[in-house]
């Protein structure tokens, strides 16, 4: 765990707990695992977006190598994006929106994730394939009722565990791990495909999940996880 750079103190405090293991789930199997990307859009990753989280730029590279390495293994890849209906609208979030945005902010970035922007777009260098799922939430969580139909539609093609990667690791990403740990899905959080808008509130969503919700893994365990499974069952066969 010390690569994720969580306190040890709090690491082996966890560890404890758990019985002295610092993983809930030591296996992966691809063919029951969704890679779920949480608002990797324009409105979230673009220079100068609303809701630009500059750490996220970065995690392209992290986010499409994983995906590729769990579509070769049978695996589910799901993008998410924020998706909005119109002010006025019986879904529009107004807690959010007439609460938590300034005044003189709040058009633009309502109107920055609704589907006429260019902003709600997933963001430029991601490779999201045909194959792949295509989610639209219209709250923070995916899995919170009536936000989307992800949960059925993983069910449907058999998934029971997920990895969690996208922004912000603290607020979309961390609502999403927690409500589908609820739900019964298997949660690990990839520590180095998530960002957040500083590094202590990327380190806090990661803490809280670490502790009470699911895994925290680097995106190299998690590949390590994916190409052991294989070769178990190439061996099997």
């Amino acid at each position: 765990m010390n690569d994720i750079e969580l306190p040890q103190d709090y690491v082996d405090g966890v560890i404890a707990r758990r019985g002295g293991r610092a993983h809930v789930f030591e296996t992966l199997a691809p063919a029951k695992t969704a890679l779920v990307v949480v608002d990797m859009q324009h409105a979230f990753v673009a220079e100068g977006a609303p809701f630009e989280i500059a750490a996220a730029r970065a995690l392209v590279p992290t986010i499409n190598n994983l995906a590729a390495t769990l579509r070769a293994a049978g695996g589910i890849v799901v993008w998410v994006q924020a998706t909005h209906p119109p002010r006025g609208s019986p879904e529009y979030f107004a807690m959010f929106f007439e609460n938590f945005v300034a005044p003189d902010q709040r058009e633009r970035a309502h109107g920055s994730v609704t589907k006429e922007s260019p902003l709600h777009a997933i963001y430029d260098g991601l490779e999201v394939l045909p194959l792949d799922q295509i989610v639209e939430k219209c709250r923070p969580s995916a899995f919170i009722q009536g936000a989307s139909d992800i949960e059925e539609r993983l069910r449907a093609l058999g998934v029971d565990a997920l990895l969690i990667c996208g922004v912000a690791t603290n607020m979309c990403c961390e609502t999403t791990a927690r409500d589908a740990m609820m739900r019964g899905f298997k949660v690990t959080m990839v520590a180095d495909a998530n960002a957040a808008n500083s590094e202590l509130e990327h380190q806090a969503g990661l803490l809280t999940m670490f502790r009470y919700f699911g895994d925290v893994r680097t995106s190299a365990d998690v590949i390590g996880l994916i190409d052991a499974s294989t070769r178990l069952q190439d061996a099997a066969e």
